[in-house]
């Protein structure tokens, strides 16, 4: 075998709180992910040349783009001898979105050179590569419900969270990591999450008790620039969201529905004057 699709996942934070900074002036984050069924598709192919080629869209497919650089981690973590690599990227999780578009597709790059070139290689060991890549990258390897700590690259696997539907929508902005990061206070944070009680929910399939606890902790330090986040969280509720939140620094908002025709209904609502609106489920 010499070439390989896999899908690339994005993800949701169903829980975000930052801890503490570090004094390495990180953050240690709290945080619950759930991996959805907006995907990429990453093709790795072995070209048996020299140097790796990445196509990635409108988004630049040099030594910048995580997938090069998780490739490039491979080789030298590894001992596998460098060969020539082609990475076939189809975009369709928004950049700068807070789904971890561009980690996931690092995630899935490694995942398939581990098929293709190691496959004895094991999770933890790939994991701790992915580490190097990027802090999402690591939970982006191993998906699913999952609680995130330190920067995001300890992980504790969880219980499946209940199947629900989960409506994405992306306003046509993008928001600075590190200046939410900037903003943050630790002392004035105020209406943290409960991450307790969504691990003791997600623990008991809960569905009520996992709606109740959705939180980002990121929502509380948003500049007044930003506040058609709050806007995207009302329309939402409006439309009969049972939970609604900002994932990761954002922008996109998601609302989480137990009915397949009630997300149908707020998509096609969204959608009319959001052109990143997304229908998905928890996969």
């Amino acid at each position: 075998m010499t070439s390989i699709t896999l899908p690339a996942y994005a993800k949701l934070n169903l829980t975000l709180d930052i801890l503490r900074k570090r004094e390495d002036g990180y953050h240690d984050l709290q945080m619950v992910m759930q991996t959805v069924s907006l995907q990429d598709d990453v093709t790795v192919t072995l070209t048996g040349g020299e140097g790796i080629a990445c196509r990635c869209g409108e988004i630049p497919g040099d030594e910048t783009n995580l997938a090069v650089k998780a490739a490039r981690a491979f080789f030298a973590e590894t001992g596998v001898v460098p060969c020539g690599l082609d990475i076939d990227i189809v975009k369709r999780i928004p950049a700068q979105a807070g789904m971890a578009g561009g980690s996931s597709d690092a995630a899935a790059t490694l995942r398939a050179l581990r098929r293709l070139m190691k496959p004895d290689l094991l999770g933890d060991e790939l994991e701790r590569i992915a580490a190097m890549v990027g802090s999402d990258v690591p939970y982006c390897v191993r998906g699913g419900t999952a609680l995130a700590e330190g920067r995001g690259e300890r992980l504790t696997t969880l219980r499946d969270a209940p199947k629900l539907h989960a409506v994405l929508c992306k306003p046509d902005f993008a928001i600075s990591t590190p200046l939410l990061f900037s903003r943050v206070k630790i002392s004035e944070l105020w209406n943290r999450p409960d991450t307790a009680g969504m691990l003791d929910a997600i623990h008991h399939g809960d569905v009520e008790g996992v709606m109740a606890r959705v939180k980002n902790v990121f929502e509380t330090v948003l500049p007044k620039d930003y506040e058609e986040v709050f806007d995207i969280k009302e329309r939402f509720l409006r439309l009969g969201a049972e939970a609604t939140a900002m994932t990761g620094s954002g922008p996109t908002v998601f609302g989480l529905y137990r009915d397949a025709g009630a997300a149908q209904m707020a998509y096609k609502s969204l959608s009319a004057d959001y052109a990143q609106t997304f229908l998905t489920q928890f996969v």
